[in-house]
């Protein structure tokens, strides 16, 4: 049995933490048992600043890793498409895997215990089955052109076969209803329900609205230009459109995880048509991506204020300078005012419910392994501040 103590033990069994809380664990990392110290000056080892949760970060492309540092900032939507395609795929397959090494290890380090991650091809196939994370992989599929939706399903299910080789959770997801033709939307979604969890990215930016609701915009004009078809001019907006085709895939509700990354156009209308479909819908917020593409971040007090089940994800290099979720927590706390207990179960606990490893994950009670992280450089109050760091104890 080992034992650690800390100024705030956050536990997310409740909405306090523990002033002067201890925990108590075994050698695999099992928690045995938390409390209050009786005398904190004489624990053998304590910590000045907060222990928490390791954190599950829900949306990241980790394969994206080599794209660090290459990208301009503030391009919008159809800038960002530019240059990624611009950019994929142009080093090596074996200085891409040793990127996604890299950042895996830095992301645990820091005190990521599990990831929803994104993949379009296997080069993180290999890293993430010996690495200690755990991680649920979203195959994620594009297509434009409707005749091309059963070849595109066809190299996803062979993708997922290869991913089960390496014993990995995967499933098929749809990347978001610009890259994609209605049919393989709603085959893609069809493909990845029957997992029980699907990742999609909805509303990210105004030029994705604004191609939907009117036929126009930088986005329209991107896809136009480039030869591809356009998805039906519905009047609406793109979460709404998700969700008609959704439900082409079978009859609301649904009892599945969904998770809608970045929202940053959603509004009440999207709201109460998510709530009347979506039996457990989950909302990914990615705030250093959205600023560093388009300076925008969504309405997170609309998010809370409707009871939202909100959770945390860095998105990738390509459009973030790092893959740190205490940047994310710091960002997210500054424009919005969010108490530090409520920012940790967006980070751990809701993230971890989203996987369906809240028994595992996710909050620090007994019984569970969620890893142990400390976070030091806290201001007075015990909020984060720009130098707030995050380093695995366990």
């Amino acid at each position: 049995m080992k034992r650690i103590a800390a100024k705030y033990l956050y536990t997310l069994e409740g909405t306090k933490p523990l002033e002067n809380g201890f925990v108590e664990y075994s050698g695999d990392g099992e928690i045995l048992r938390t409390g209050v110290c009786d005398k904190p000056s004489e624990e053998a080892l304590f910590i000045d600043g907060a222990l928490v949760p390791g954190f599950v970060n829900s949306h990241c492309h980790v394969e994206l890793s080599y794209m660090w540092h290459l990208f301009r900032k503030g391009s919008g939507m159809a800038g960002f498409i530019d240059q990624i395609n611009a950019l994929r795929n142009t080093t090596s397959r074996e200085e891409r895997i040793a990127d996604i090494r890299t950042w895996m290890d830095r992301m645990w380090d820091r005190g990521v215990q599990a990831m929803a991650d994104i993949s379009n091809g296997d080069d993180s196939f290999a890293v993430k089955a010996a690495h200690p994370m755990y991680t649920r992989t979203f195959l994620e599929v594009f297509g434009t052109e409707p005749e091309s939706c059963a070849e595109v399903m066809e190299g996803v299910e062979k993708l997922r076969q290869e991913a089960a080789s390496f014993h990995l959770d995967a499933s098929p997801t749809p990347h978001a209803v610009y890259t994609m033709s209605p049919e393989l939307l709603t085959a893609s979604s069809a493909a990845g329900l029957k997992s029980g969890y699907l990742s999609y990215h909805s509303e990210e930016t105004p030029e994705e609205e604004e191609m939907l609701k009117s036929g126009s915009g930088k986005m329209w004009d991107n896809r136009k230009a480039a030869g591809m078809s356009t998805p039906p001019v519905t009047g609406k907006s793109t979460l709404l459109y998700f969700l008609d085709r959704l439900q082409k895939a079978h009859p609301s509700p649904f009892d599945e995880h969904i998770l809608l990354v970045h929202e940053v156009c959603m509004d009440q209308e999207g709201i109460d048509a998510m709530n009347r479909v979506l039996l457990h819908p989950f909302i990914a917020l990615c705030p250093m991506s959205n600023l560093y593409i388009h300076n925008l971040l969504p309405d997170v007090n609309l998010m809370r204020g409707n009871g939202l089940k909100l959770t945390v994800g860095t998105d990738s290099l390509s459009s973030n300078d790092d893959l740190d979720m205490v940047s994310e927590l710091y960002c997210l706390q500054s424009h919005f005012d969010v108490p530090m207990e409520e920012l940790l179960t967006w980070a751990c606990l809701n993230g971890a419910d989203f996987l369906g490893k809240q028994d595992i994950f996710g909050s620090i009670v007994k019984g569970k392994r969620p890893g142990l992280v400390e976070l030091t450089n806290l201001d007075g109050e015990g909020r984060l501040t720009p130098q707030s760091k995050s380093k695995r104890i366990i």
